[in-house]
């Protein structure tokens, strides 16, 4: 694997699970939440904890499509980008939603891993980006969420 590819691995790694210098990456931010605090919804029309995490699969998935050609409309779920969530409180709920999350960061992660390193300075289809940015990018969105997230669960209600 070319040191390029390798470094993007590193730094998607980092925003999403391996230990950063930064704080909480976005598996941290979510890590202890329960399904009630995940449903919690700061106010009217305004995202919840559970929103944002299915929301940062989905787009691993759209960043994963684009990537290697995958046909539009291959994501478990039907619709894109935002999702109301969720469709009912319960742990298993929530713990599969999150299961989602990681299959998707890990078909991420094996689509990047695979990629001809020649290929990072082309434009990711559909973009007028490249790939290596589109790389950086969905890192730096979950970091972004990661941090949302953390600032969420300083509001939440007190028991």
């Amino acid at each position: 694997m070319s040191a390029e590819i390798e470094l993007l691995l590193s730094i998607l790694d980092e925003a999403y699970e391996k230990q950063a210098w930064h704080g909480p990456n976005l598996r941290g931010a979510l890590r202890g939440i329960s399904a009630e605090q995940a449903a919690w919804r700061p106010g009217p029309d305004r995202h919840n904890i559970w929103e944002i995490a299915f929301h940062a699969a989905y787009w691993k998935y759209a960043v994963r499509r684009r990537l290697t050609g995958e046909k539009r409309g291959s994501f478990p779920v039907k619709g894109s980008n935002w999702f109301n969530k969720p469709g009912s409180v319960s742990e298993k709920a929530w713990r599969e939603d999150l299961r989602l999350l990681a299959e998707q960061h890990a078909a991420l992660r094996e689509a990047i891993a695979a990629m001809d390193p020649g290929s990072l300075q082309e434009k990711t289809q559909g973009s007028k980006i490249t790939n290596v940015r589109t790389i950086y990018g969905i890192a730096a969105h979950d970091l972004y969420h990661a941090g949302q997230i953390q600032l969420l669960k300083r509001l939440l209600p007190e028991d």
